[in-house]
């Protein structure tokens, strides 16, 4: 049984950091797009957060995705008074959104996902070669 908690343990870091994937793709898919009218606001970027909770079948913690919260950060500026969304100073709202950032987080979050299947790559290797030895 112990082969397959901590297989099922990393499958849950690797939903949760799938999830995290997913909110980082978002932002940086959105990360130039500004308000559809004069002085709306422009996408705002998410942040994802993860929960620890105990698995009782499993008798062991897990890992999800937690709440996804908005970043309360200010919006860049940028003037542009031709810009559909301008406002009448000419200035438009750009999105909370740094791609260099995004980019490290999505590469974070890419290696914790490799980490989680090496682990389950792993536990797995290792129920084979149980099994051969008692096949032996």
């Amino acid at each position: 049984m112990d082969f397959m908690r901590s297989i099922a343990v990393a499958a849950s870091g690797l939903r949760a950091q799938s999830g995290r994937m997913r909110v980082i793709a978002e932002n940086i898919a959105n990360a130039d797009s500004t308000g559809s009218k004069p002085g709306a606001d422009p996408y705002r970027r998410k942040i994802p957060s993860f929960e620890r909770s105990f698995d009782r079948d499993l008798e062991a913690s897990v890992v999800g995705l937690g709440r996804v919260r908005p970043d309360a950060s200010a919006f860049r500026t940028k003037f542009d008074p031709g810009h559909p969304a301008a406002d009448t100073l000419g200035n438009v709202k750009l999105p909370n959104v740094n791609s260099l950032i995004e980019q490290v987080d999505m590469r974070e979050a890419q290696r914790s996902y490799e980490a989680n299947v090496n682990v389950v790559t792993a536990t797995r290797r290792m129920i084979s070669r149980t099994l051969d030895l008692l096949r032996a």
